[in-house]
């Protein structure tokens, strides 16, 4: 079962910061998921469009400026970081689950995996993943081998067609939906089961009995701990 540092490891740092995504590498995971923005074409790495929770700013997203979002303190002195720095960091250390979570962000993605593609790295050092399905569907459309995963909240109707529809290699959803039987239906359409966010001792030890794929959550090192063994 693999380990997702969500947000980097935000049960210990603030959340989507550089300093967030040290801290669960050095946690041992696998991979860290993170948020991306469009701010001016430019890709920033923040979940919410409203400025006022993780940052001292205040307003949206889409009514600032790139140099105004990068002027805040993200937590403990930490800037927003552009999902560049973030590859930087990360060097291939562990995947880099890349959430689309504001508009127009596909393109800019997929064009920044392509070049570090052509800088050495590798289709598996990627997912992208969205609830917006459109952009997963333009990702794919740009590079049909971009690894990506479908983000549902639920059960949606139809949700294998969807995925089979989009090509993606992950469904992931909450964990309050997560059955046997669910996990079951996925597994035979070959696709994997990555489960948000599973930060109780008890949830992660259902998880594995379940067999899920993987866990994104907040405390990485509580998926080590022979707790959940």
């Amino acid at each position: 079962m693999l380990c997702i540092g969500h947000r980097g490891a935000m049960g210990h740092e603030p959340e989507n910061t550089l300093l967030s995504i040290k801290k669960a590498i050095s946690l041992g995971v696998d991979a860290i998921e993170i948020d991306v923005h469009n701010v001016e074409n430019k890709l920033v790495v923040i979940h919410d469009r409203d400025l006022a929770r993780t940052t001292n700013g205040t307003g949206y997203l889409e009514h600032s400026s790139f140099v105004y979002v990068r002027s805040l303190d993200a937590g403990k002195g930490e800037q927003v970081p552009t999902l560049e720095e973030v590859f930087k960091t990360v060097d291939r250390q562990v995947i880099i689950n890349i959430e689309l979570k504001g508009r127009n962000t596909a393109k800019l993605v997929i064009s920044l995996i392509q070049k570090y593609l052509k800088a050495g790295w590798s289709y598996t050092d990627f997912v992208v993943s969205s609830f917006d399905h459109d952009q997963l569907h333009q990702a794919k459309a740009i590079c049909p081998k971009i690894i990506t995963g479908m983000l549902i909240y639920g059960l949606p109707w139809q949700y294998l067609t969807s995925a089979q529809e989009l090509g993606v290699a992950l469904i992931i959803p909450n964990l309050d939906y997560v059955t046997s039987k669910m996990i079951e239906s996925v597994h035979q359409q070959g696709l994997q089961v990555w489960v948000y966010t599973v930060n109780q001792p008890h949830d992660l030890k259902l998880m594995r009995a379940l067999g899920v794929d993987g866990v994104f959550t907040n405390y990485p090192e509580r998926v080590f701990s022979h707790d959940t063994d």
